[in-house]
């Protein structure tokens, strides 16, 4: 935008006589996040009034109009390391489209943030929607109303995978995957049913529908006729010219350490039976693993085979066919990386896991319909939270989700699932602290990733003990986590340590004779758990002695000031 224009689309904002939803002032509004709140907010705001431009305007006091010039610089201001349009394109989803410009007007520098409706999903920034609601700046989530009409403006079209496509007919899908949709949806209907009677009673009934009902009732087909999302799920291989230029695959491909390129291969339709084929490709090795720091480890296989057919089956439910690519599984020697087209629906991962609940929108919600009612996904919202919440019970690193493009600009979601352990002081930390939320250990896991968190997350864990070090670069807290760790070594082996205690009171005892509470002491204190406080060590000691008390292996002897202890005449006998 050249000056001129510039300088009249200026004057053309002063003349408002208050400030728009879709035009913000500012004197000197410098601080990154506020910024990209801002963009998210105004992009918002722009889609749903169907506005060409919003503006975001520095040099002008708000309310006045007064032009006062600031010395906010865009282009030479950095985040980190990163310049600020690169970190702002960065962190929104999708990437908003915007420019910075930069003035002299009436004397004084004025800079002016152009920024563009958003297109096809609505603008977050930090993984957050903003809209506005007359010139206040709010969550999008919390406003219903608006969300719902900012979806509609941005034009959400008819559910592709729910089209009929009639030339397909039921001899275009393939036995074997009808056959285990027939088992799956069987399966469906009897879940949460506790009546054994009632279990064989529904598959009986299931096993004698005709294919069209069986498919009807699954709602993947719709009167009987060939929906696109019926021949992703069951069409044979042969009939994906239906879908064309879809490409419906997806390949597996190995990679070796060094990153080169080992063996793969392509799996097409039907997708009901292809994860599974793609599944038993992926080497899943047993690990063995001592995060408690027992002498014992423990087997565990690198990725969780629920996590693995989530992931896998996610990626078939969110693609976006109608961009022509493919879903690919790459398996480094370390971990699993998913990717699939389209963007990322929900607000953020982050939302998924603090609401429970789906988003009002899906891509594909034919599919999924049929993906649920076939077992391939948990009820719609649910298996995103359960795949981190089985990461972290087996102690392994939390899914990582990344928003980015493809070469051709398309919108892409990937996923990597390490399969190896990071950090054993995490592994220690989640053993001990079972009263942290998902929301804590997500915080937690991303700084064992060495990955940024905000301020808020940083104050939250450090309040708790569980971080150290300066911004951005934290760490966990190499003496909590050790701590833990002994804790959680200690809960384990304590029983036995009790025999073991009482047994050296009784060789001391029936070597000496007696012994009193200081000779004990001597005995036992150093002994004793390095988890324990000097204060729990003595409280240790007393309840151990009395405790044998009571079982009659000892008794004291003498006043409470010098009382000695003794073998019990029932222990001497």
């Amino acid at each position: 935008m050249d000056l001129i224009t510039l300088q009249t689309t200026l004057e053309g904002l002063l003349a408002l006589p208050r400030e728009q939803s879709v035009v913000e002032f500012k004197s000197n509004l410098e601080k990154p996040e506020d910024i990209g709140t801002y963009l998210s907010g105004l992009a918002n705001t722009a889609a749903l009034q169907g506005a060409d431009l919003a503006w975001l305007v520095w040099g002008i006091e708000d309310g006045s109009h007064r032009v006062a010039g600031t010395t906010f610089n865009p282009f030479e201001q950095k985040v980190g390391n990163q310049a600020l349009v690169m970190w702002l394109q960065m962190m929104t989803q999708p990437r908003a489209d915007f420019a910075f410009h930069e003035l002299t007007y009436q004397g004084q520098r004025v800079v002016m943030l152009e920024i563009h409706p958003a297109r096809g999903a609505p603008v977050a920034f930090q993984h957050v929607r903003y809209i506005r609601v007359d010139t206040h700046l709010v969550k999008l989530a919390e406003h219903a109303g608006k969300e719902a009409r900012l979806w509609a403006a941005l034009g959400t079209v008819e559910d592709w995978t729910g089209v009929v496509v009639p030339e397909a007919t039921l001899d275009d899908l393939d036995p074997d995957a009808i056959a285990a949709a027939r088992t799956r949806y069987a399966d469906f209907l009897v879940r949460g049913e506790p009546n054994a009677a009632r279990h064989e009673a529904v598959r009986a009934d299931v096993a004698n529908w005709p294919v069209s009902t069986l498919l009807n009732k699954a709602r993947v087909t719709k009167q009987g006729r060939i929906t696109r999302a019926a021949l992703l799920l069951l069409g044979k291989d042969e009939s994906a010219h239906f879908l064309s230029p879809v490409d419906a695959k997806m390949t597996w491909l190995r990679r070796t350490a060094q990153n080169e390129t080992g063996p793969s291969y392509p799996f097409g339709m039907p997708f009901l039976l292809a994860t599974d084929k793609v599944l038993a490709r992926i080497r899943n090795e047993t690990l063995e693993l001592m995060p408690d720091g027992s002498l014992f480890p423990t087997p565990v296989p690198q990725y969780d085979t629920w996590v693995l057919r989530e992931a896998l089956h996610n990626c078939v439910a969110h693609q976006d066919y109608t961009l022509g690519g493919k879903i690919n599984v790459v398996e480094h020697p370390n971990r699993l990386v998913l990717t699939n087209l389209g963007l990322f629906i929900p607000e953020s991962v982050e939302w998924m896991l603090e609401h429970q609940s789906p988003p009002e929108h899906y891509r594909n919600q034919w599919l999924i319909d049929g993906m649920i009612r076939l077992g391939m996904i948990e009820q719609a919202g649910g298996g995103i939270r359960r795949m981190f919440t089985t990461q972290r019970q087996r102690l392994f690193p939390l899914p990582d989700y990344a928003f980015g493009q493809t070469p051709q600009g398309h919108a892409r979601v990937e996923l990597t699932l390490l399969g190896q352990m990071l950090d054993a002081k995490f592994a220690r930390v989640l053993l001990a602290r079972k009263d942290l939320t998902l929301s804590q250990v997500l915080s937690l896991d991303r700084v064992q990733k060495g990955l940024p968190i905000s301020s808020i997350e940083a104050q939250n864990l450090r309040e708790m003990g569980l971080i150290e070090g300066r911004a951005p670069r934290y760490f966990i807290s190499a003496k909590v986590a050790d701590a833990v760790g002994k804790k959680a070594q200690y809960i384990h082996q304590r029983g036995l340590d009790d025999q073991y205690y009482q047994k050296l009171v009784l060789d001391y005892l029936g070597q000496y004779g007696q012994a009193t509470r200081a000779d004990l002491d001597a005995l036992l204190l150093g002994k004793l758990a390095e988890v324990l406080s000097a204060s729990q060590k003595a409280n240790k000691i007393k309840n151990l002695l009395q405790a044998m008390r009571r079982t009659e292996q000892i008794e004291p002897d003498g006043p409470r000031s010098a009382t000695v202890w003794r073998l019990s005449k029932t222990k001497k006998r």
